[in-house]
């Protein structure tokens, strides 16, 4: 502007003032992923009915449940250079900016979708053996054990992706059935509602001394939120999705303005 000789001088609150009511802003942008399973719908509402308690069009019985379950994964300690301070009138929590890393953990949870009750464990890292060991403390125990059908809510992560998956799960445990969400649709896995609560409640501020205490929070949290919980109430149905699916379609065909 001062080169060209439009302005003598400009404040760069002028300038931002300027461009922000200006018609073209290129620098502005917003991300967007177009669903890309071929069977996104069919997959997405088999999903939705498992929460409504329903499955192939039949009304699931009493024998019969609906796991939710995935990996928080590189869940850092943070070791503050400096102490906390605790809030105080007139001043809030002061948590250091620099910290030491402890270390991290890939926490995996399950959520049994209509009961409220949540299952979680940390380990180094996620793969197939980790998610067994998941698995495994949860089908070995009732009513799962001893249960018609249990339907696990996973998503497409390669320790647990596939065919492959839903025939070892299978052949370990009878009774489990696999139930993968489509690509890109880790909003329809209810266990990410309480991973959402995980982090407000347990990781903000991250500032933990070690792994082991980070580990013990986790475990105490999750604890203590099954004694006051209640199941998720889900409300987006198969007509919403119907709706959503259409609206995109829309979108990805629409001339730009």
């Amino acid at each position: 502007m001062i080169t060209q000789g439009l302005v003598a001088e400009i404040s760069g609150a002028t300038l931002w003032r300027w461009l922000s009511s200006d018609a073209l802003r290129p620098w502005r942008h917003r991300s967007w992923i177009f669903p890309r399973d071929p069977d996104f719908a069919a997959k997405a509402g088999r999903i939705l009915d498992l929460y409504d308690r329903v499955w192939q069009g039949r009304p699931l019985s009493a024998r019969e449940f609906v796991i939710s379950a995935d990996e928080k994964s590189s869940i850092q300690a943070r070791r503050r250079k400096q102490p906390t301070l605790a809030p105080a009138p007139g001043r809030s929590t002061r948590v250091e900016h620099e910290y030491f890393r402890e270390g991290a953990w890939t926490y995996l949870a399950a959520w049994d979708v209509h009961r409220a009750k949540v299952f979680g464990r940390c380990e180094k890292r996620s793969g197939i053996a980790p998610v067994g060991r998941l698995i495994k403390e949860v089908m070995s125990r009732e009513p799962y054990k001893s249960a018609r059908r249990v339907f696990w809510i996973m998503d497409n992560c390669s320790a647990h992706r596939g065919q492959r998956a839903v025939d070892r799960l299978r052949s370990q445990w009878p009774n489990l059935l696999l139930v993968h969400t489509p690509v890109h649709a880790s909003w329809l896995n209810q266990i990410e509602i309480y991973f959402s609560i995980v982090q407000r409640k347990v990781l903000t501020p991250n500032d933990f001394q070690s792994l082991n205490e980070l580990e013990q929070r986790l475990l105490a949290f999750q604890r203590r939120y099954e004694e006051t919980a209640s199941p998720f109430q889900w409300t987006f149905t198969r007509k919403d999705l119907a709706t959503l699916l259409t609206k995109i379609e829309n979108k990805r065909f629409a001339p730009a303005a």
